[in-house]
């Protein structure tokens, strides 16, 4: 585990707008990126993640300008996903801000990018996205925006990207994202087991109530959307509730 834990909020984007949804859809219009992304940066969040949810399914970048634009205001990291699927694509997003890149599809169709990618820019700036949804079996890789079954299962997955010089994971929980329902501790577990990365836990907060739990479970960092879009949780009642847990945050 990292020795501070991290708090950060994710917008999730289509069509130049924050959406959010459940189980990746019915989505819905939240607000406007620049305003909420400076917002929680303002409040204390460690980092912004940005994830451009239909870039993979139609097929194109992410909109560079709009990156640009979120770099303006911020002063935190920021990690930008979604049709991303190769090592120029990554260039491009780098350079117009990105501090980290985040692949998932592009990552399971040909796992060799996750080795380029951090030969080129960094383990510290690889992020592997992985999507899991619970089988009888365990919990299996979702590609394509969670439209398809990959055939991998997690723990296996988690191992592979490691050895192949990723940085980090970001997990998300298919069947909890959107629910309100809490992460899924068991996949979180999973995943530890099999990697000694760090890992950034997605997919069912509802309040402060989930941070800590997800923690004990094996991540290093939580990832929220719906419960600071709609303002039911703050960035600093997050952090308080993760002191009061004895847990160390980043000041």
């Amino acid at each position: 585990m990292s020795l501070c834990v991290r708090i950060i909020p994710c917008l999730d984007m289509k069509g130049g707008r924050v959406v959010k949804g459940v189980r990746f859809g019915a989505l819905r219009d939240v607000g406007d990126p620049v305003e909420l992304a400076a917002r929680y940066a303002q409040e204390g969040a460690d980092e912004i993640v940005v994830l451009d949810v239909t870039a993979t399914l139609e097929e194109r970048g992410h909109r560079l300008d709009l990156l640009r634009r979120l770099r303006r205001v911020l002063d935190v990291p920021l990690t930008i996903g979604g049709g991303i699927a190769s090592v120029d694509d990554a260039l491009q997003v780098l350079a117009a801000g990105a501090d980290k890149v985040a692949i998932n599809s592009a990552a399971l169709a040909t796992p060799a990018l996750i080795d380029s990618m951090a030969e080129r820019f960094g383990a510290q700036c690889t992020v592997v996205a992985i999507d899991v949804s619970r089988q009888s079996q365990g919990f299996a890789v979702l590609s394509r925006a969670a439209t398809c079954d990959s055939g991998r299962e997690l723990g296996a997955w988690a191992a592979e990207v490691e050895a192949r010089g990723a940085g980090e994971l970001l997990l998300t929980s298919f069947d909890r994202d959107g629910t309100g329902q809490g992460f899924d501790l068991e996949a979180i577990a999973v995943a530890r087991a099999h990697t000694t990365l760090p890992i950034i836990a997605s997919g069912g907060a509802k309040d402060e109530g989930d941070l800590a739990p997800a923690i004990a479970a094996g991540a290093d960092a939580v990832l929220a959307a719906g419960m600071f879009h709609s303002g039911r949780v703050t960035i600093d009642s997050a952090r308080r509730a993760l002191i009061q847990a004895g847990l160390e945050l980043r000041t």
